[in-house]
This record gives C-alpha cells, sequence and structure tokens, in this order.
C-alpha cells in the first residue's frame, strides 16, 4: 500500500505571535506545569496543562458565515464535509501581482473544489512587509468564485480582501452562500504539479466564526 503524503499549510502559533497589525498575540503558557503537577501524583508521573489566551483570528485560520453575518452558520453549525475531503485546485499567482481578478479563476473547473490561491506572499510571515501591500481577491473574482459554486477559497496572504479601505467584498459575497475562507495558509508551492484533498477543521465551538486550523493536504494519485 502506498504511504499517504501530507503537506501541512499552517503556519505555528506561539508565544507573542503577530498574525493581523492591531490584534493581540496569544499568551501561551502553563496551567500546571510538570513540576507542579508532581505534587499531586506518585513519584514519577508528571504532566502537563497548557493554558492559552488568544483572539480567534490567530496564525491560519478558517472563516465561517457567523463571521460575517449574524445569523449565519457559527463552528459548530458548519459541516465538516465543508471543510475537510474537498478536492483541491491550486492558482498559482506570479510575484508582483496585487490585484487577483475573476480572469485567473476563467476556463477552470471550480465547483466542489477547494480553491487555494498561492502567491508567495507567506515567504513575509513574522514581518512588517506581511502587513503592507500584500495580494487580495477583488470583488468580481469573489463573485465568480460564487457563481461557479466553488466549497472554499484559501490563500496564503494576510487577508483574501483590499484591506486598504473599510470595506470586505470578498468575505461579504463569499460567507454570504457559506462558502469558507482560509487565510494565512503556507507551503502552498508544494502543491505545484499535485492533486491533493484539502482539510482545514476548526474545533466545534458555538457563537463564534472563525478559529485556527491545522490547514493540511493529502496528496492523491
Amino acid at each position: 500500500m502506498r504511504k499517504k503524503v501530507y503537506v501541512d499549510l499552517s503556519h505555528t502559533i506561539e508565544n507573542g505571535l503577530i498574525t493581523y497589525k492591531g490584534l493581540p498575540a496569544p499568551i501561551i503558557c502553563d496551567y500546571l506545569s510538570r513540576e507542579e503537577s508532581r505534587k499531586h501524583y506518585e513519584s514519577g508521573t508528571e504532566f502537563q496543562i497548557g493554558k492559552i489566551e488568544m483572539v480567534s483570528n490567530t496564525g491560519t485560520y478558517v472563516d465561517v458565515p457567523f463571521h460575517r453575518y449574524e445569523n449565519g452558520n457559527d463552528l459548530a453549525e458548519t459541516a465538516i464535509g465543508k471543510m475537510a475531503g474537498l478536492e483541491g485546485i491550486l492558482i498559482h499567482i506570479d510575484k508582483g501581482i496585487k490585484e487577483i481578478d475573476e480572469g485567473f479563476f476563467h476556463d477552470l473547473k471550480l465547483e466542489g473544489k477547494a480553491v487555494l490561491i498561492h502567491t508567495g506572499w507567506d515567504r513575509h510571515w513574522n514581518t512588517e512587509q506581511y502587513f503592507e501591500d500584500h495580494p487580495y481577491l477583488t470583488e468580481s473574482a469573489a463573485m465568480y468564485l460564487s457563481e461557479q459554486k466553488v466549497a472554499l477559497v484559501g490563500i496564503d496572504s494576510v487577508n483574501i480582501d483590499d484591506t486598504s479601505g473599510k470595506s470586505r467584498p470578498v468575505h461579504t459575497v463569499l460567507l454570504g452562500v457559506e462558502i469558507m475562507i482560509v487565510e494565512h495558509l503556507c507551503n502552498l508551492k508544494e502543491l505545484l504539479d499535485n492533486k491533493f484533498l484539502f482539510f482545514a477543521v476548526p474545533p466545534k465551538i458555538k457563537g463564534m466564526g472563525t478559529f485556527p486550523v491545522r490547514a493540511f493536504a493529502e496528496i492523491v494519485d
């Protein structure tokens, strides 16, 4: 049997990480340290219980309809099948292209697929450059992807929308028709010339519309 090959598409979340400028970094620490735990167990037995305080937009994360719409499905209400085992298609965007319009998606079979947009912007992760002049989708691109009935759209950039203004049309269009969004992907170059299935499943949390995921791809023949 052929060994399955997986590609990790997620950034590492660590104490003090800034994912999005203006949002607080996570605080990661011990709730119960190994040293403290020794007081509660027999000799030679110890445990660590961690504690994390963070905003839901941390690391690589998925957006579901509740993130944008008050009456949209939250994480607990979103079906696993909308985020796992999706046939993927990689859209390569040449370096230097900032505005990604619908022309990049024409003449492709997109229905039901996870459309991952490879810009290479993840090379700037954890730097000031990551937040400035990033690649993004246009509203017309979002409308086209919606019309093509894609399942999910992901990007290796700080935001799928243009953040220079106050509107967020791509979030509005895609989440409005229950097309999930995954932002801050990485390592998409590893998927070039490969067929793959995409996974980005968050915890089942009520009343929340976005959360970190361990996004990954399974390479298929």
